[in-house]
């Protein structure tokens, strides 16, 4: 371990726990066991650096030796040739080392990634919605590499600093003990440096992730699309500059004053090896010249020293490499316990051939409460809350039948986009049932839900990515005939004629390239290529001007030929045609019936449709 390394892992010494919770060990080996065979070569591979390493300045010795005692000139080019080939040697053990380090290290990575990334697929939308995206980025990132290193630079060093240390000591014992004593004495003068200064260091690296991280924070908000029309609109840009400047200026403070402790931590441990270095060639020349050393012994122990100090100042902060690797396994470890609230049956009930019927029967819901959906360290928060929230659904029932439309209309904050929610299986009731096909939506398999409900929401999500992709997100085979008939078929065929690179034009971040219509009706046309038998829509105009939702509505009414649907709107006149139309407020269906119908009953619809279409007042 060089002196950087051990600086690194001193700074770390107050950053780690003292333990790690039982079972973390069993479960490392469980990955781990996947490649025990190169794991095996890899130590063995270590254990031979180790000897190299010690056996080599025990030769130059000799070579000093064989030098001052004038011996025959084969001994002594023997000697060299024999340190020549453990050099090439240990070169070759080197990079196949290396290989076999990079081999197990990246298929661990590949490991783990896969199993938190596929977990990650498998959690509730409640998981995503209170979870911070760098939070759970960062487990697939930092700190699943933090876990490779335990079978990497961590294993590898333990293995060979332990051998290296135990036959240095023991050759240096051998040839002379004085020597081996005061080079151990001053050891603590050398250690000290890394201790003290490590603290000083760590409080530093603390400093400069915040201030890092708050600089970060900002830049990420100013610089997405919202950010920066938000800014455009209403930020002053001197005082953006200013304020930015700022954390700026004190991230380049912390890094002078870390620069600066980190130079003063690596002049101190130069300057106690040289000195111990010193002392070594003084007793040991002075053991010499009296005649109780040759001067080949000295030179063995001048050498041997780098091989002393170096494994004890690496072992010193062992501990500090073994349990930053352990917790970043159990961060990662968190995040594979944390049981997906949602599963699938194990014996999946098939649907229905033909169009399907979707009905809710006695539905009540309350959302779930984080404790049971999230983790403190993803929310980045002390404590969880705990707290259920209030029932948001009260009993409803509702029923669609084959081909037909049902239209779920209210006040904000009904209830509407709940049930939406409940129909594609986002969340699971509390109590009563939603069924597809007569079936209920917990029996059908996941691949069957998906493949058989659709969605249309207010927002449509585009990845930053090309138009190929994105469509084909819902028809993997589609062929690239389908997916112009399907823009077409969504109104977006004078759009595609337009579009530089056709289909393979990036699209941007969340689809801001194109216009609000534009994205609508692009997933739109995915809904087509997939193909559902259950189509909701979930305000799919709301956010969209006239001359766009008109376009929209065209490529809807295209989109919903055939399929059972289920329609969110605030605004009724898109949802007049209905065979059903439901008027939802706080968490209950207060009556249901045809356009026609609802407005002779003279209820609550009755109050809606007149508050949108009463004529303007005359001028006073």
């Amino acid at each position: 371990m060089d002196a950087w390394s051990l600086m690194m892992s001193a700074a770390r010494a107050d950053q780690v726990p003292r333990s790690v919770p039982k079972g973390t060990l069993p479960r490392i080996w469980r990955f781990a066991a996947r490649h025990h065979r190169m794991l095996a070569v890899f130590l063995l591979l270590a254990t031979a650096s180790a000897v190299i390493g010690v056996a080599t300045p025990v030769l130059a010795g000799r070579v000093v030796t064989a030098i001052t005692g004038r011996s025959a000139p084969s001994v002594v080019i023997t000697l060299a040739l024999v340190i020549a080939g453990l050099a090439v040697v240990d070169a070759g053990l080197t990079l196949f080392e290396r290989w076999l380090s990079s081999r197990i290290g990246e298929g661990l990575i590949y490991d783990l990634r896969l199993a938190v990334f596929g977990h990650v697929q498998r959690m509730p939308l409640a998981f995503f919605t209170r979870t911070r995206t760098g939070s759970l980025v960062s487990r697939l990132n930092n700190d699943v590499i933090g876990a490779q290193r335990a079978f990497t630079s961590t294993l590898s060093g333990l293995v060979t600093n332990v051998i290296q240390l135990v036959l240095a000591v023991v050759v240096m014992l051998a040839l002379a003990w004085q020597v081996t004593l005061l080079a151990l004495v001053l050891l603590p003068v050398f250690l000290l440096p890394a201790r003290r200064m490590g603290r000083r260091i760590a409080a530093l690296q603390r400093e400069s992730a915040d201030l890092n991280a708050a600089m970060t924070g900002q830049m990420t908000e100013r610089f997405s699309a919202g950010g920066a029309t938000l800014v455009k609109l209403f930020g002053r840009p001197e005082a953006e500059a200013a304020d930015f400047g700022e954390r700026a200026d004190r991230v380049r403070d912390v890094g002078v004053r870390t620069a600066m402790v980190s130079r003063v931590f690596l002049t101190c441990l130069t300057l106690v090896a040289a000195l111990a270095q010193a002392l070594v060639y003084g007793l040991g020349g002075w053991l010499a010249v009296t005649g109780q050393l040759d001067a080949g012994t000295v030179v063995s122990l001048a050498l041997l020293l780098t091989r002393l100090y170096a494994p004890l100042t690496a072992l010193s902060t062992a501990r500090v490499d073994v349990m930053s690797a352990l917790v970043s396994f159990e961060r990662v470890f968190e995040v594979l316990d944390l049981q997906p609230a949602l599963t699938e049956p194990e014996r999946p009930t098939p649907l229905p051939a033909g169009p399907l019927a979707v009905a809710a029967r006695g539905v009540r819901f309350t959302y779930p409460s984080a404790s049971s959906v999230s983790l403190a360290s993803l929310e980045e928060v002390t404590r969880l809350d705990d707290r259920r929230g209030h029932e948001v659904l009260h009993g409803v029932d509702l029923e669609v039948g084959p081909g037909e439309m049902l239209a779920l209309v209210g006040p904000s904050g009904a209830g509407k986009s709940t049930i939406a929610s409940l129909l594609p299986r986002l969340y699971d009731v509390d109590e009563g049932q939603i069924t597809i096909g007569g079936v209920d939506v917990r029996d059908l398999s996941f691949a069957d839900l998906r493949g058989a409900v659709g969605v249309v929401t207010q927002d449509g999500h585009l990845f930053h990515d090309t138009v190929r992709a994105n469509l084909r997100y819902a028809a993997p085979d589609a062929t690239d005939e389908e997916l112009r008939a399907a823009m077409v078929r969504a109104r977006l065929g004078e759009l595609l004629d337009e579009l530089p690179a056709g289909l393979d034009t990036v699209v941007g971040e969340r689809g801001h390239r194109l216009s609000g219509g534009e994205r609508q009706r692009l997933t739109i046309a995915r809904l087509l290529l997939a193909s559902p038998r259950v189509v909701i829509l979930d305000e799919a105009t709301a956010h969209l001007d006239s001359e766009s939702e008109q376009a929209v509505q065209e490529a809807l009414t295209e989109a919903l030929v055939g399929r059972t649907s289920v329609v969110i709107a605030h605004r009724l006149s898109t949802v007049r045609a209905a065979d059903t139309i439901a008027v939802v407020e706080h968490g209950r269906v207060v009556e249901q019936g045809t356009h026609t119908t609802l407005l002779e009953r003279g209820g609550r619809y009755a109050d809606l449709y007149h508050t949108q279409f009463a004529p303007p007042r005359a001028a006073a």
